[in-house]
């Protein structure tokens, strides 16, 4: 082999280590972001199993980005005057122990001392008794009590015509008597059927665990039965309601919007395993009348709020969820929220070692999140109008938002793409334009918490009973969750509330539905929930 052979060969060999040694690096590089990537998940993961689960950040110590010192110091300002802060006590408030017992029905327990221990020690003679004196106040709890009622009819009758008529058949006239909620079921009354619905939807209790402490209590009411009993109660009494409120909400210009899953059974056409969903609409805040209403779908498309909403062309508050950009064709205006968007860079904050957080990039984006947070607690100290808060936001969170969306662009070639970062900077660059129309109306919110808050009671109680067991009853329990929500949004105790519909509904026409809706003065007086005798007092 002469030397350019050799030259030839050492070459070759050199350029293949070269290609080699690039395809190594190359390999190394994507297994270190594929490490950092697992290390990301790890970190987050055991901050949300053991962390605080609270996304909250400790303010305003940490809202320090804008530099404020320097950007408002005026060195030509004249120095504060000190003034002297005089302190005066404050009158003792009532305890809250005292307010405790207030409104609660008192029985007292008298201790006297037996007829042959009432001598004096001294002398001998008769004691008497001179004063009580209250050792202590406990609250007494009676469990639930289950009574027999007998619904009896009066029969009348003429004593004239039983004398002096031939007739073979006398008249007769009989009372009046409500009709049951549910007919031939024997024992379901109105307070039964209330309280099995309100354990379920409103304390997330099963219907199997109701069956075992029925039982405890001698009570054999079988959950099928119970199932059978709330399905016919949505179907036939809550539904009407249920389609009034439905026009009440769409009344409304502002709404918000949330969905989630739910597991069916046994379904015709689909599988135990496949996902069906809940969604959930509500009212904004400064509606008058609110309204919550849950509605059962097998899918998640958006012909489903498209159907639900179907002539709404108001403002609609949602997440990041594509599936509701098909409503901007009907003059819907979509609001998303921020605290998603903060939820991302917090979780992209948590994703860091606890040392380096105060430094990451993600630090900034959750800084700029929580200053517009900030700004719309200060509104709300301020009592500010609509108006008010809308020139505020103008004035105030618009530089801080255009600020921030700055940043995030200039951030997008630079962060990681599968990263937490790059998750939580892209998330907030494509949803832009729908995160900035929380400026186009004071009465706006700045996230979406309403819907979410509202549809956590589901979400709760679906942990316990994990599924529904066939359409029908996932029709049922979005009825009545939506009756049940949107009583508790106006003020009324559940159980109360359900009380009082399933004793008027079996007995009036549909004409007078309108009288049973949650915001009617009658309903309000029987049904509220109570307020603290302190609050009125000071009211």
């Amino acid at each position: 082999m002469n030397n350019n052979e050799r030259i030839a060969g050492l070459q070759a060999e050199n350029n293949q280590l070269k290609n080699e040694n690039e395809r190594l690096a190359d390999e190394n590089a994507k297994l270190k972001i594929l490490n950092e990537h697992y290390l990301e998940q790890l970190r987050l993961a055991v901050a949300r199993r053991f962390g605080a689960s609270s996304e909250k950040t400790q303010l305003p110590d940490q809202l320090n980005l804008f530099n404020e010192a320097e950007t408002l110091a005026d060195e030509n300002a004249a120095e504060p005057e000190f003034e002297e802060v005089v302190v005066r006590r404050r009158k003792k408030s009532k305890g809250k122990r005292k307010e405790f017992y207030e409104g609660l029905p008192t029985e007292r327990i008298v201790y006297e001392l037996p007829e042959d221990e009432r001598t004096c020690p001294d002398c001998g003679g008769g004691l008497h008794a001179r004063g009580h004196e209250v050792l202590r106040r406990e609250v007494e709890v009676i469990p639930a009590q289950f009574r027999a009622v007998e619904h009896v009819q009066t029969v009348y009758a003429c004593r004239n015509c039983d004398q002096t008529s031939d007739a073979d058949i006398l008249p007769m006239v009989k009372s009046t008597v409500p009709a049951p909620v549910i007919s031939g079921s024997g024992i379901a009354s109105p307070s039964l059927v209330s309280y099995i619905i309100c354990n379920k939807y409103v304390l997330a209790l099963p219907l199997y665990r109701q069956q075992q402490e029925f039982e405890r209590l001698g009570i054999h009411i079988s959950r099928q039965t119970m199932a059978n009993w709330i399905i016919f109660v949505a179907a036939n009494w809550l539904a009407p309601l249920y389609d009034l409120l439905h026009e009440e909400l769409l009344k409304n210009g502002i709404l918000h919007a949330d969905e989630t899953t739910l597991q069916v059974i046994k379904e015709k056409g689909r599988t135990a395993a496949q996902k069906s969903y809940m969604w959930m609409y509500h009212t904004g805040k400064d509606a008058e009348k609110q309204v919550a209403l849950f509605e059962y779908q097998q899918t998640r498309e958006s012909k489903h709020p498209q159907k639900f909403l179907a002539g709404y062309s108001g403002f609609l508050h949602v997440d990041g969820y594509a599936g509701y950009n098909e409503l901007e064709k009907q003059g819907v205006t979509l609001v998303e929220c921020w605290a998603h968007a903060r939820r991302k860079f917090d979780e992209a904050v948590k994703a860091v070692k606890k040392e380096d957080r105060a430094d990451t990039a993600a630090n900034i984006g959750l800084n700029y999140c929580n200053k517009l947070f900030e700004f719309e607690r200060k509104f709300d100290e301020l009592n500010l109008t609509a108006e008010e808060r809308a020139e505020q936001r103008i004035l105030k969170s618009k530089p801080v938002a255009e600020k921030f969306f700055a940043w995030a662009e200039s951030m997008l070639p630079v962060a990681l793409p599968k990263s937490k970062l790059g998750e939580a900077v892209g998330y907030a660059v494509n949803q832009k334009q729908w995160l900035m129309n929380f400026l186009l109306d004071g009465r706006l919110e700045l996230s979406n918490n309403r819907a979410e808050n509202s549809i956590r009671p589901f979400t709760v109680g679906r942990r316990n009973w994990l599924f529904s067991f066939c359409k029908r009853g996932a029709e049922a329990s979005a009825i009545v969750y939506s009756i049940v929500e949107t009583a508790q949004a106006n003020g009324l105790v559940p159980f109360m509330y359900m009380n009082y519909l399933f004793e008027t509904l079996p007995n009036i026409t549909s004409s007078k539905l309108p009288d049973c809706l949650p915001w009617n003065p009658a309903v309000q007086e029987i049904c509220k929930i109570p307020a603290p005798k302190s609050d009125s007092k000071n009211n």
